[in-house]
């Protein structure tokens, strides 16, 4: 007997019975899932503050200076920092390209916005290449670990060392100045970045090791043997290290924003910031790719992606975080979004760190940073400079100065006196010469020299032994 083809079930097809998607787009999904899920709640929020030290005063100081587009900045950054979230599965940091804002802002009206997109594009175009092509693949191999390392340590005590200068002296943003000693008292005074300083190291003392290490009893004494009041110490200690700082010290420092200027919140505006195309001349072209992408790329190349791939694989060994996809995902980044005004951004070695030493440990943290980016650039655009612009310098400062030292610490693992030497050596080079390029060089030197020495001096040996053999 015949049947309608309406008659018969189809389950497949149905709402309630949606048709299964695909093996790859599964498993896509799944991980996407597994990269974004938090750790802990309060942790990955605190860890999302911990790159802000570094990302504000670039951006706030480009704003001021050059006019750049805070609100089409944000939006971008914000998209950059959810899709790095859900492909590493780790705090991967977006930052502003330090060296190009440096150009920009002490070049004046010579090097404006179509310069600084100019070099963004020169130099992301550049990692791109390399990375599509392997060669970074082989560039990473090759480069000693006490290089690296020396790297690292330079660019951690160098941010230690501004965020001193934050914390310590009155800041001119616009200019890239540094004015006369900062009050003790006062909204931004150096009293309250020491109580943020201190507030932090009792919360988070010096990093997990510290905090995980097991030592959760008092003098040895435990179970049935346990002192009195032991246990509510425990607790307290518990419930103290539990604290979101940065995030606490964060807000802090916005609700001190709005009390040194009230009249901020009625001057910004609500909406997004039009995007525009930026047109760049020829004249722009060459400016940008001689005084911003040539001083840019060896810093990009070592702090950007190699240094972020080696700290992730210390931190996160488990995470596959390779120098090819962090070379792509840098040029793809800017070779779209430095088309519309968003600052020339890359990974950093120093944000990783000091995400993770306030609890970043997914790619969530930096989605949910990237969310209220988000947010705020839509909302405020480029009007939420004014109330940056009344943010504690000081407390900044601090933010920085953790992120900075905890950078700095990834180079303690020197096995030998020599690779210490090397390490020392690069880090000396690069902070004298302010130049992480000339530093590396003077390392990848130092380090062949030692080479062939060791060389040398083996052969030597070998042969005097086969004489008096």
């Amino acid at each position: 007997m015949y049947q309608s083809p309406s008659m018969e079930p189809q389950p497949c097809q149905t709402m309630d019975n949606p048709k299964p998607l695909s093996g790859f787009a599964a498993t896509t999904l799944q991980k996407v899932r597994n990269n974004l899920a938090f750790r802990s709640k309060w942790l990955e929020v605190n860890g999302a503050m911990g790159d802000l030290g570094t990302y504000i005063p670039i951006v706030l100081a480009l704003t001021l200076a050059k006019d750049l587009n805070l609100g089409t900045t944000l939006i971008f950054t914000a998209i950059y920092n959810i899709l790095t979230g859900a492909l590493y599965g780790l705090p991967m940091p977006v930052q502003p390209m330090k060296s190009i804002a440096a150009v920009a802002i002490s070049n004046g009206s010579s090097f404006g916005i179509p310069e600084v997109m100019a070099a963004g594009i020169c130099t992301s175009g550049a990692l791109f290449l390399l990375g599509v092509t392997g060669l970074m693949e082989t560039v990473y191999r090759l480069i000693p670990l006490p290089v690296v390392r020396g790297v690292q340590l330079s660019q951690g005590l160098s941010f230690a060392m501004t965020a001193v200068k934050y914390i310590r002296k009155e800041q001119d943003f616009s200019k890239s100045k540094s004015g006369g000693e900062r009050h003790w008292v006062g909204l931004d005074g150096l009293l309250l970045a020491l109580v943020c300083a201190v507030f932090i190291v009792v919360v988070n003392g010096a990093g997990e090791e510290s905090r995980g290490g097991g030592s959760d009893d008092d003098g040895g004494l435990g179970g049935d043997e346990e002192r009195p009041g032991a246990r509510r110490r425990r607790r307290l200690r518990r419930i103290i290290s539990s604290l979101p700082s940065a995030f606490i010290v964060f807000l802090l420092g916005v609700v001190l924003a709005i009390v040194r200027r009230p009249h901020v919140l009625k001057e910004m505006k609500i909406g997004p910031s039009p995007i525009k195309v930026v047109k760049i001349s020829k004249h722009a072209w060459k400016e940008g790719f001689i005084k911003g992408a040539i001083p840019q790329l060896p810093l990009s190349l070592l702090n950007s992606v190699i240094a972020v791939c080696k700290l992730s694989s210390d931190l996160f060994p488990e995470k596959n975080c390779s120098v090819t996809s962090v070379s792509v995902t840098v040029g793809l980044m800017n070779l779209v979004g430095c088309w519309f005004g968003a600052m020339p951004c890359c990974h950093g070695a120093g944000g990783l760190a000091g995400q993770y030493k306030f609890g970043g440990r997914s790619g969530g943290c930096v989605a949910l940073l990237g969310a209220a980016k988000l947010v705020l650039g839509l909302v405020l655009g480029s009007s939420l400079a004014k109330l940056l612009n009344q943010f504690p310098v000081g407390v900044l400062g601090v933010l920085l100065l953790f992120a900075g030292i905890e950078l700095a610490m990834a180079s303690r693992d020197m096995a030998s006196k020599e690779e210490s030497f090397v390490m020392l050596l690069c880090a000396a080079v690069s902070l004298v010469g302010s130049s992480a390029a000339i530093g590396f060089v003077c390392g990848i030197i130092v380090h062949l020299l030692l080479r062939l020495r060791n060389m040398t001096k083996d052969q030597s040996c070998s042969t005097t032994f086969g004489n008096q053999a």
